[in-house]
């Protein structure tokens, strides 16, 4: 006969439930609480802090929870998508305008012919190291090529 009781794993109160308690409890307070609690982890007993590190990467509440999307995906869309209206977009004078125009066609010139630059830099050095190979296969002898007999005088 079995003098233990038969332990069931109470979940409405008792000791299985406390982390899940916590974890409301820090999502309802938010990112400072879920930092609080981790530097304090740190602070008192280091394996807590690792633990709440580990915890908050695993669940991903870094960009879920934490702070709610990305801020790497907003900073880059504000610079990147208001990019072109911003540049092309009327400042109300129109002597700025104007000049602003000029730039930057002068600039997109200057670009176009610097890439001409470089493609035209690209094919002499490729045509140069083309042209040391060349001279350098002329110079050896291969061995797949039949050799002429040799004249007995």
């Amino acid at each position: 006969m079995n003098t233990y009781p038969a332990a069931a794993p109470r979940t409405s109160g008792g000791l299985l439930s406390w982390p899940r308690r916590a974890e409301a409890w820090l999502d309802g307070h938010g990112r400072k609480a879920w930092i609080t609690a981790m530097v304090l982890g740190f602070i008192f007993f280091w394996p807590v802090g690792l633990a709440l590190v580990a915890y908050m990467t695993i669940t991903n509440r870094w960009s879920k929870d934490m702070f709610g999307s990305s801020c790497r995906k907003s900073r880059r869309t504000a610079w990147s998508s208001d990019w072109n209206s911003r540049v092309h977009a009327s400042s109300g004078n129109t002597a700025f305008d104007a000049y602003k125009a000029e730039t930057l066609r002068r600039l997109e010139e200057e670009q176009a012919a610097f890439e001409g630059f470089l493609n035209r830099l690209r094919e002499a050095k490729d045509k140069q190291q083309f042209d040391a190979f060349m001279d350098e296969r002329a110079r050896t002898p291969r061995a797949d090529q039949p050799q002429p007999p040799a004249l007995d005088a």
